[in-house]
């Protein structure tokens, strides 16, 4: 029971199905009507969210990995640390989880399965080497927090949807943000191994101010929807929450840059960035 117990969490279930989730939106939001979508293409949505989820799980096991002497440090309970999945258990199975991925893609079309083989290369170039870059591997992750939505616009059409490209947009600079707040509670890890974080290179103050202006280039996306009509009203209390919160999320950032606060402010983005996805999703097909 230990052992499958530390597989689910060397996965993080939560992820996979927010990023299957993501992908199921991006084509929701490429075609503006699910009920067409789903009787036409079901088959291409099982299987992006089956790829959504399985290349998730695979990228956190893999990261893991990689992370094992970081996370004895900064995350001590975590799987590996804590010894209820060994290191080469872990790699093998981020590489198991990944050829079911690979091969959900290939079934869904040619376009899914390039672009499923560009995310893994993205995430592994980051876990590899462009981690230890700083804002450059920020960067690399929010590429792969944004790739779902395209992917899934990509299983029912041969198109990008603006709506769906301004949607990638937005979540790469939020999670942008929140990766630069998420290097200031990781100091203490990261300065052990040379990662070279802005926290750790320009110190938690700049790093607060960085993350505050990704946040905020998110918020300044926002609007563009409405004026270019792809949205409904519904569209605006939805993200006029998600807005606020991450205005609110800013301004206690920059007044507290503490690593206790820098977590508080990691988790609460993640929940900004759920509401944005849910006011898209209700603004388009409402």
């Amino acid at each position: 029971m230990g052992k499958l117990s530390g597989y689910l969490r060397l996965m993080r279930p939560l992820n996979c199905v927010m990023m299957g989730f993501a992908v199921i939106v991006g084509a929701a939001l490429a075609s503006l009507n699910v009920a067409s979508v789903w009787s036409s293409n079901s088959t291409n949505l099982v299987y992006g969210f089956i790829t959504g989820f399985m290349l998730t799980a695979a990228s956190m096991a893999i990261n893991d990995f990689f992370d094992k002497e970081i996370d004895a440090i900064n995350e001590p309970s975590r799987p590996i640390p804590s010894g209820s999945v060994q290191p080469r258990e872990a790699l093998a199975f981020g590489f198991i989880l990944t050829a079911i991925g690979f091969a959900t893609a290939f079934l869904t079309n040619i376009s899914c399965f390039v672009l499923a083989v560009i995310a893994w290369a993205v995430f592994f170039s980051y876990t590899t080497v462009g981690k230890r870059s700083g804002l450059p591997g920020n960067f690399l992750v929010s590429t792969c927090v944004a790739i779902p939505f395209i992917y899934g616009n990509y299983t029912i059409a041969n198109t990008l949807a603006v709506n769906v490209l301004i949607f990638a947009s937005m979540a790469f600079l939020s999670n942008t943000g929140r990766e630069i707040t998420k290097g200031i509670v990781d100091t203490q890890g990261d300065r052990t191994k040379n990662i070279q974080t802005l926290a750790i290179r320009f110190g938690e103050k700049t790093a607060a101010v960085a993350a505050s202006v990704f946040y905020f280039s998110a918020v300044l996306l926002s609007p563009i929807p409405w004026f270019l009509h792809l949205v409904t009203y519904w569209f605006i209390p939805f993200v006029a929450v998600t807005d606020l919160g991450l205005i609110a999320s800013s301004y206690m950032l920059l007044k507290d840059y503490s690593r206790e606060n820098a977590r508080k402010i990691k988790k609460m983005v993640l929940l900004w960035f759920m509401v944005g996805l849910l006011a898209f999703v209700i603004g388009a097909l409402t």
